[in-house]
């Protein structure tokens, strides 16, 4: 790690506090000239950081760039190790995650970019990632599953998502089956989960998490206006986004680590703003209607129909037919 990277990982930890220059010196061994430099260079990169004589430097409460030093100091003791790579702008943080994972980056590795040019949805949508406003990451995973298994995964990232918003904002998110984070009738977040398979086995080699958050996006396309929304409308509390990164990464690496309980299911289907719901769903290219009963053991959706049967979804696409 470079000068420059140790004395930014210091000032993480004591945000809004001063550190004077002679201290990091003798923290890090190295000249005061060495910390002025790695100072100057972080201020050119874009952080706020205040020098005061006779008190030090001073990383302003509202720099709110992401980085691994800024994420780091917040991930859980087992999971400070995890190797975070941080890009400044890139296609798509599954694209890279999925390369990353065929030339054998480690299990709980992270991708974050502060923006996406080609951000990826499901069904082949794009998700829209503009610069410095929101977190766009990916998660890599090896468990022991099999594909069937795999929307586990992502049930399990949605409630690690709605655990995290909710820690520092007291809202209550809802999910819309199976990747989607409502707040106030609006989609703040969504969650594409792709497998590396070995095609002669049968078998997956990882799984990619990928979570786009809007924490602070104040401009939408016109297209996405009326159905996307923002954890914050405004900047206010809004500087939070290498904690909150750090948190889902907490959350989302315990929560799958421990599947089997399924505990993580109940609180799922707790904040599921679509069970007793009528719905229209997508199988084979043909829509259908139904009323959402429950989610099963394996995150399917289990669907009943007016004649009496029953059908469950593992994948798919649905909308809420509201009753009045």
């Amino acid at each position: 790690m470079s000068v420059k990277n140790k004395v930014l990982n210091i000032l993480e930890q004591c945000k809004g506090e001063s550190v004077s220059g002679q201290d990091l010196a003798e923290k890090l061994n190295v000249s005061r000239t060495a910390v002025w430099k790695a100072i100057n260079s972080l201020k050119e990169e874009g952080y706020i950081i205040d020098g005061v004589s006779n008190k030090g430097y001073s990383l302003s409460p509202t720099s709110d760039i992401l980085s691994s030093e800024g994420i780091q100091p917040f991930l859980n003791d087992e999971y400070k190790k995890a190797p975070i790579k941080v890009y400044k702008t890139i296609s798509s943080t599954n694209t890279e995650a999925k390369l990353m994972s065929l030339q054998g980056a480690e299990h709980g590795t992270v991708i974050l970019s502060e923006e996406q040019t080609n951000g990826r949805g499901r069904m082949g949508r794009s998700f829209y990632s503009p610069s410095e406003s929101g977190i766009y990451m990916s998660i890599i995973l090896k468990p022991d599953l099999s594909i069937t298994d795999s929307v586990l995964i992502t049930t399990a990232s949605a409630v690690a998502v709605c655990l995290a918003v909710e820690k520092f904002t007291n809202i209550e998110p809802k999910i819309k089956w199976v990747n989607d984070i409502y707040i106030n009738n609006k989609k703040v977040c969504g969650i594409l989960t792709e497998a590396v398979t070995d095609i002669e086995s049968g078998t997956i080699n990882a799984l990619i998490v990928g979570i786009g958050l809007n924490v602070k996006t104040e401009i939408f396309p016109e297209e996405l206006k009326k159905r996307a929304g923002s954890l914050f409308n405004s900047s206010k509390n809004s500087y939070i986004r290498n904690r909150l990164a750090a948190e889902i990464i907490n959350n989302v690496l315990s929560t799958c680590a421990n599947l089997e309980d399924r505990n993580f299911l109940k609180i799922y289907k707790n904040r599921s703003m679509i069970i007793g719901e009528k719905i229209r769903y997508l199988k084979n290219n043909k829509w259908y209607e139904g009323y959402a009963q429950d989610i099963d053991e394996y995150g399917g959706l289990v669907v009943s129909h007016e004649d009496g049967h029953k059908e469950i979804l593992h994948s798919g696409e649905i909308s809420v037919r509201k009753q009045n």
